[in-house]
This record gives C-alpha cells, sequence and structure tokens, in this order.
C-alpha cells in the first residue's frame, strides 16, 4: 500500500528524520533549552522491572505489597496500583533478554514512603530480602535500603510526620 495523505507513519519521512539527526547532534544540551518542536505530551508515568525469572518479581512484590496485580498477563506482565505510582513488570522478549542479564546496581530506586518502617522492615526480611544495615536517621525521616530479588533498590522511608 502507498502511503498517502493523512496516513500515519510509525517514523517520519527519511529527510524529517535527518534533519531532526543533524539538529540533535548539533545541538548542545548543557547550554541550551530543548527547541519548542521537541516537545510532546504525557499522560502518565510508571516504573517497569524486567523479570527474567519465571515471575520471581511479580511474587514477590505480589507479596510483599500485599497486593494482586492488575492488569495481569502471566509470564508477561503485571502491574501494581499504588497511591501516586504504577509498578509495571514485564518479562522480556528472547531478543531483548541479554539487556536485562547484567544484573549491576543503577542508580534508580524504588522509595516507598511506609506509616511503620518497622513493619515494613518485617515485611520485606519475612519474604527472605532482609535490608542492608541498620535504619538511618535522614532530615526528612527515617529510611533504610533493601533489595528486591532482581537487585533492584528499595528505599523504605518513613516522614517525620509518621514517628511517633
Amino acid at each position: 500500500m502507498t502511503a498517502g495523505v493523512g496516513t500515519h507513519h510509525p517514523l517520519p519521512p527519511t529527510y524529517l528524520y535527518d534533519s531532526f539527526r543533524i539538529a540533535i547532534e548539533s545541538y548542545n544540551i548543557t547550554n541550551n533549552p530543548l527547541p519548542v518542536y521537541m516537545s510532546f505530551q504525557y499522560s502518565a508515568a510508571l516504573v517497569t522491572l524486567a523479570d527474567i525469572d519465571n515471575e520471581v518479581l511479580v511474587k514477590f512484590y505480589t507479596k510483599f505489597l500485599d497486593i494482586e496485580p492488575n492488569p495481569y498477563i502471566p509470564n508477561t506482565y503485571a502491574e501494581f496500583q499504588l497511591p501516586g505510582l504504577r509498578i509495571g513488570i514485564f518479562k522480556p522478549k528472547d531478543s531483548h533478554k541479554a539487556e536485562f542479564a547484567n544484573r549491576a546496581k543503577t542508580g534508580m530506586s524504588l522509595c516507598l514512603e511506609v506509616s511503620d518502617i518497622e513493619t515494613a522492615i518485617a515485611r520485606i526480611w519475612a519474604l527472605g530480602y532482609p535490608p542492608a544495615g541498620e535504619i538511618i536517621k535522614a532530615s526528612h525521616g527515617l529510611e533504610i535500603y533493601a533489595f528486591d530479588p532482581a537487585g533492584n533498590r528499595i528505599i523504605l522511608h518513613q516522614s517525620h510526620d509518621n514517628l511517633e
């Protein structure tokens, strides 16, 4: 089928793509705001985690958060609806598994604001993933770090408002 007027193109025509590529390559993002034509709209944001070990993360977060994923497509995708955040857990396609094979620690953390840090610690400990270290008294409250089965860092945080 030949593309015509009003037909949606998944990618811009080559000449347009080349113009964007040249503009981006010559653009110094550290000193300049992005041009208006590079603006885009978004309606929501979520954190996604790759689960390459037979739904180990889905099982972990189901137990840790004490909620069922919704939507849930077994061995494909699970989503947890939290106040202010959605966590999506997906099984990478075989052609993309290599991207997730190196589980080196990253700067990304899942921070959960909890009402009682001791209860949250007991829960994650009971699942076999005890926090590393002691509770830290930070300027904004108490926090402790733990890791899920895939090595993703979880910060359990209790604000000063919830301290007795």
